[in-house]
């Protein structure tokens, strides 16, 4: 194999790689989010500066991916912070969890989506939406909401999905040191919401050491909505690095409130 083959390849192993060379387009993409207030100063201790923090809330995520292009369904949850960049409003994504490699591997190597193995789920259960994570076999998180209890308009199910996204990519070197360490952006495009609805919710996280969504406590829930959706996801692009900063410039520059 020569040179030119070996720089065609997409990821490792080499001859079979673990997620394919395709752009993933996603049918009836299902969400349960529920944002609630958590406290200030957790969250000054895990978003990175520059991104700068308006109110202390996170976002938590339940996505049931009817059909991926090249990844089939799977299951995803996470939770993701709104922050502001430059006076552009957005959501930094804290974690991710999934049932399906390919889309781990491919989201952590080709962006920098901070994906990790875990078993979520989405369902309806009698009159309730349930969304729960599993980390091996320890709950970490429920999630409940009233099943389609009132619509939602898709403008405002539009604007609360598709926000941009910042993602920290974090590569190191053999030596230990980091090789790349950049703050990259991405977002959906292509964006057709087919159902939205809001309505009464409850989020239980639960302490996990490896999994640990409850350092953002929950300290009151303040929306909840139901979206139903057929999106594409812009590739990552980098907008910020760490390695080319002064040391000691970062905060002055750009501090984090």
């Amino acid at each position: 194999m020569n040179r030119e083959q070996i720089l065609q390849s997409v990821g490792t192993p080499l001859t079979a790689p673990a997620y394919p060379p395709a752009a993933a387009r996603f049918t009836n993409r299902e969400y349960l989010n529920i944002v609630y207030r958590t406290d200030p100063e957790v969250l000054r201790a895990v978003v990175p500066e520059p991104l700068r923090i308006a109110e202390p809330l996170v976002r938590f995520e339940v996505m049931k991916m009817g059909d991926v292009t090249a990844y089939g369904p799977y299951v995803e949850a996470g939770q993701a912070i709104p922050v502001d960049f430059g006076g552009e409003r957005g959501e930094y994504l804290h974690a991710m969890y999934l049932d399906n490699f390919p889309a781990t591997a491919a989201g952590r190597e080709v962006s920098a989506y901070p994906k990790v193995m875990g078993t979520p789920a989405l369902y309806p259960d009698h009159a309730a939406l349930v969304g729960t994570l599993d980390y091996g076999s320890v709950r970490v998180a429920t999630a409940t909401m009233g099943y389609k209890h009132h619509p939602l308009d898709p403008d405002l199910a539009r604007e609360e999905i598709a926000v941009p996204t910042f993602m920290l990519k974090t590569v190191p070197g053999y030596d230990g040191a980091p090789r790349v360490c950049e703050l990259v952006r991405t977002r959906i495009t292509d964006l057709v919401v087919t159902e939205a609805y809001t309505g009464p919710a409850r989020l239980q996280l639960f302490e996990h050491v490896l999994a640990p969504l409850a350092d953002l406590p929950v300290r009151e829930v303040v929306s909840a909505s139901h979206i139903i959706t057929d999106l594409t996801l812009a590739p990552a692009v980098p907008v910020h690095d760490y390695l080319a900063e002064r040391p000691g410039t970062a905060k002055e520059d750009a501090p984090c409130q």
